[in-house]
């Protein structure tokens, strides 16, 4: 039964996760270093019962796992389009300016255990610190940015998106460089020369990428080709294909494994910004999703801390020092190589600097770090107080120094697309084909009778995007994009799918033709892969679905 307690546990941390959320927006803090704290506070309590929580090999598989999706997410919701003109300086940000802040960072480290009386480290030892450290935490900057209603100027919001969200690979693919050197010089693994680094660190990028994007193309063309007999099909095969994609370059021998993040994060990127039927459901699916995996990591690591360890002198110091450097210093100049080139602002540079927040990620990595190598010095603790001071300190002054540098955009929200505010609000985005005959055809939109509650936002025509007004001649063959309220009062009725197979007496029919039962609707009609919204003429065919809309019993007239 012992597993009925760790679901029963489970349960109520992630209700208490959701209820600190309302605690946070009052105190203007992240909400995850609250996840932190809960894990923190269960691992004293439970210590009389278990001890300390130490099991950093379990800590690893299921942060890994979380991570897998977090990461997907992030590549998924990422807006190609948007972030298109800063991709350039995002990838430069994501690889040359992660391997150089990780390099700097391990001098600072290196320097900082030669002046501290707690024992000298090597420089592979530094390196490896300056490796977990160097990724930024897209979860902990869009966190900040979106639940304080912020978009910063010149596309910085979207070139922070691809770089936090591209950067972690980066830093795993280098942390397991340098584990594997440790690992070879202490006699667990093979001992591996400077070729054979080379060779990893081509088939971590070669495998990663080549896995992510034959995924991400090959679940786009699935999507788009063939439909699933199942409600939700959509949904849950993209989680299938998540994991795959992690998986298959992970699962490669030896120094030949891929990079797995690499792989879902391109594959995350590819149907993110691909038409696939049921986006909007896989987008609410995920967006919950790594909402709790986030919780289960923060949650998790914290459990894994032990408070009294964080605050001896050879943590907290160490610490302390490497985040100055690493916040003042090492993150900078890594910046400032990358965007100086292409004359970025100085208040741009300044506030990316600033934004590179340390986040799950980097403890993540730290969790895989000590589960593989014995190191001289505690590194999960050291890397933990690091994550806490950076989303304490950067985390919390990041919107007051957006705003005393003028990178704040007038009316800021960090969303800026259809779905998000149709996510976000009670408004529908619905399309409408004008065709020969259609009564608006030939028109003026402000002569089309359409209800008071709905406005044309665009209209397309062939290639030709057009922001419409009253005087605007709707045309045959243009498609108008129109805002809706939304309806949300659906308790009332349901709704179920109805197959034409062979023989079926409604197949070769057209929709008036059919003696339907008051109160019942065919609201749409799946055929083929697509959708049709039937009319009175519309003729029903062997083969398709119909999803029917009726009233429950007892209602109606």
């Amino acid at each position: 039964m012992e597993y009925v307690y760790l679901l029963l546990l489970l349960g109520v941390v992630i209700a208490l996760c959701v209820f600190i959320n309302r605690v946070t927006d009052k105190l203007k803090i992240p909400s995850l270093l609250l996840f932190i704290g809960l894990g923190v506070l269960f691992g004293v309590l439970m210590r009389p019962q278990i001890g300390n929580f130490t099991d950093y090999t379990l800590g690893n598989a299921v942060c890994s796992v979380c991570l897998v999706f977090v990461i997907f997410y992030g590549g998924f919701g990422t807006n190609f389009k948007e972030a298109k003109p800063v991709a350039a300086r995002s990838a430069l940000l994501s690889f040359a300016g992660t391997a150089l802040t990780a390099v700097l960072t391990g001098v600072g480290v290196y320097a900082v255990f030669q002046i501290l009386p707690f024992g000298k480290i090597g420089w592979a030892e530094s390196m490896l610190v300056g490796c977990v450290l160097c990724s930024t935490d897209a979860a902990s900057v869009f966190n900040i940015l979106r639940t304080r209603k912020l978009n910063l100027r010149y596309r910085t919001s979207s070139l922070l998106e691809m770089e936090s969200g591209s950067n972690d690979p980066v830093s795993y693919m280098l942390t397991v460089v340098f584990v594997t050197v440790l690992g070879a010089r202490a006699g667990v693994s093979q001992a591996i020369g400077g070729w054979q680094i080379v060779g990893m660190l081509c088939a971590q990028i070669g495998f990663g990428a080549a896995a992510g994007i034959l995924f991400g193309l090959l679940g786009k063309f699935i999507l788009q080709k063939f439909s699933f007999n199942m409600g939700q099909g959509g949904t849950i095969f993209v989680i299938a294909l998540a994991l795959v994609a992690y998986a298959v370059p992970s699962v490669l021998p030896g120094l030949w494994a891929g990079n797995g993040y690499l792989s879902v994060y391109l594959c995350g990127i590819l149907l993110g910004n691909a038409h696939i039927p049921q986006k909007r459901d896989a987008v609410r699916f995920f967006d919950a999703l790594t909402g709790v995996a986030q919780m289960v990591i923060f949650f998790l690591l914290g459990l894994l801390a032990t408070p009294e360890w964080l605050i001896e002198p050879e943590v907290i110091l160490p610490a302390l020092l490497i985040f100055v450097f690493l916040t003042l210093i090492a993150r900078p100049v890594a910046v400032s190589a990358v965007l100086l080139p292409f004359r970025a602002r100085a208040n741009q540079i300044f506030v990316i600097s600033w934004a590179g927040l340390r986040g799950v990620a980097s403890v993540v990595f730290a969790v895989y770090a000590v589960s593989s190598v014995e190191l001289p010095y505690d590194l999960f603790s050291i890397v933990f107080c690091v994550v806490l001071l950076s989303m304490i300190v950067q985390g919390t002054l990041l919107p007051f120094f957006s705003k005393k540098t003028g990178m704040l955009a007038a009316g800021g929200d960090v969303l800026r697309t259809f779905n998000d505010y149709q996510e976000e609000g009670s408004v529908s985005f619905v399309k409408v084909v004008v065709g020969e005959n259609h009564p608006w055809a030939g028109k003026k939109l402000k002569d089309c009778v359409m209800p008071r509650e709905f406005l044309v936002v665009l209209l397309l025509r062939g290639d030709e995007t057009i922001v419409p007004n009253g005087d605007t001649v709707v045309g045959a063959g243009d498609l108008l994009v129109t805002a809706a309220p939304e309806f949300e009062n659906r308790q009332d009725f349901g709704m179920y799918e109805e197959f034409l197979g062979a023989g079926h007496e409604w197949a070769g029919k057209s929709v008036r033709e059919l003696a339907l039962p008051h109160g019942l609707l065919i609201a749409m009609i799946k055929r083929n892969g697509g959708t049709v919204i039937p009319y009175g003429a519309t003729q029903l065919q062997e083969g398709d679905t119909l999803v029917c809309l009726r009233l429950r019993e007892g209602e109606g007239a």
